[in-house]
């Protein structure tokens, strides 16, 4: 298979039926806010640790594609010598790679940011592939901050990065995972995060076309439409997907495989409960999944709390939100079901 075929494959396997992506790539400074959450020192060993417990999970699987690894994690072994790339892969799970190195301010612009690592890309998306990786994330961040942030350069900045990340990594024979995130944070209205997010998509697809990307060997990982955390007035569930929805089917090319929302700030059950609005919906050209970090993990933490004896209570934790979310996949998803087992 050439570079493109390979890609739209590993696209198709990752979306494949009732199954999503764990985000496992948190940051050193990221993880250890989590670990300090619940009191565990944020070691080398207690992350493998830990990340080791969430890819071990009995029938998993079931619900798990692919997970995004952090550049520590997939040189990591387990106790008996396995890479942890393997490990994911003897499991039919998809081992993936963060190849962004964070997002640094964008000069002149105050307030807005941009995201670096572009500098040495091609090498590393060649050393990330013989350790394992079949698919890349690069994550962009949108603020909006009143009428005039973001400006229409950082948005065009952003999107031009994404686009040379998703083509360098077609080149390698990886699928990119493209994150264009609007964030929640300030008190904008559901109508003002739609306005941003269908700009900021806009501005993607016009740059990732530019780069001549085959849009069926990418994933989309963006926002969902959603009221700004300080917004008085919260849109719930079948209000975030009417716009949502709309919002995509305005941009988002029939091309692209799948939609994998991230949970950008919302509670396990939050993103959960939107997920299953989403695809109760009518038409749409694409599949609706979850590439979800802290939405899938916060209960898998609380159950642990760095100690052996939880690993079990943990996992099964992590078991539940991610049948839940699978469930939501389908639009079978009830809040009822929060208490099961």
């Amino acid at each position: 298979m050439g570079h493109e075929s390979v890609a739209a494959a590993t696209a198709r396997r990752l979306v494949s039926d009732g199954r999503g992506i764990l985000a496992a790539d948190e940051s050193s400074p990221t993880i250890k806010k989590r670990f300090d959450s619940i009191s565990v020192e944020s070691t080398e060993e207690n992350r493998r640790d830990y990340r080791q417990l969430l890819f071990t999970a009995g029938g998993v699987e079931e619900f798990i594609s692919g997970v995004i690894l952090f550049d520590e994690t997939i040189r990591q072994k387990t106790e008996d010598g396995v890479p942890l790339p393997e490990l994911l892969d003897r499991r039919g799970i998809v081992p993936g790679i963060k190849v962004d190195r964070g997002t640094g301010a964008l000069a002149f612009f105050p307030s807005e940011k941009v995201t670096e690592g572009l500098d040495g890309l091609r090498a590393r998306l060649e050393e990330y592939r013989n350790l394992g990786a079949r698919f890349t994330k690069w994550r962009a961040v949108i603020t909006i901050l009143g009428d005039a942030i973001p400006s229409r350069f950082c948005i065009e900045a952003n999107a031009q990065a994404l686009a040379r990340f998703a083509a360098l990594s077609q080149e390698a024979g990886l699928t990119p995972i493209v994150e264009p995130e609007v964030l929640m944070d300030g008190d904008h209205t559901i109508d003002r995060c739609e306005e941003v997010t269908l700009a900021s998509l806009s501005a993607v697809f016009a740059r990732l076309r530019d780069h001549r990307v085959a849009l069926e060997g990418i994933l989309l990982k963006p926002n969902m439409v959603l009221s700004g955390k300080e917004c008085p007035r919260q849109a719930g569930p079948a209000e975030v997907a009417e716009y949502t929805i709309r919002t995509f089917l305005r941009v988002v090319p029939a091309a692209v495989p799948g939609i994998v929302f991230l949970s950008g700030g919302q509670s396990p059950e939050e993103a959960t409960r939107n997920l299953n609005a989403l695809n109760q919906c009518g038409r749409r050209p694409w599949e609706l999944s979850f590439s979800f970090g802290r939405a899938l993990q916060q209960p898998v933490l609380a159950a642990w709390r760095g100690k052996a004896e939880n690993a079990a209570a943990a996992q099964k934790a992590f078991h539940q939100r991610a049948r839940l979310n699978s469930l939501a996949r389908h639009g079978k998803y009830s809040p009822d079901m929060e208490t099961g087992s």
